[in-house]
């Protein structure tokens, strides 16, 4: 957690004994999860229609196969197929940057936080 994380979480904390977030509008009420301001508006209204069809962004869709790759390599036991399963999950990770045009947040795959930090430090177990 970065300096910034952590003053964040520190007046947060302090807010919610202070009971300052008690009386706020909404509470109690369910979250909109239709809030589309995450998305650029020239894309709401085609990821609408993909959403109403059964569809996933194809962003969502490899990051999926990404995390459900991650569980598939705690499986196997065979080295070499351990091997070539990383290999293809480096390639999808490749491709979501690619499509993302920006780099993963590494808190999104914690597995591979710690070890990505051990490279880049010198670390290595």
């Amino acid at each position: 957690m970065n300096i910034f994380d952590r003053i964040a979480e520190r007046r947060i904390i302090e807010a919610m004994e202070n009971g300052e977030f008690e009386n706020l509008e909404g509470k109690g009420r369910p979250i909109n999860f239709e809030d589309e301001t995450w998305i650029p508006e020239d894309l709401r209204m085609a990821y609408r229609i993909l959403k109403n069809a059964g569809c996933t962004p194809p962003e969502l869709e490899l990051r999926n196969e990404i995390i459900n790759m991650c569980a598939l390599m705690n499986t196997i036991d065979d080295d070499k197929e351990r091997l070539k399963k990383l290999r293809e999950l480096n390639f999808k990770l490749l491709k979501l940057n690619i499509i993302r045009k920006k780099p993963f947040n590494l808190e999104d795959f914690s597995e591979y936080e710690e070890k990505v930090i051990d490279k880049l430090t010198g670390d290595s177990k």
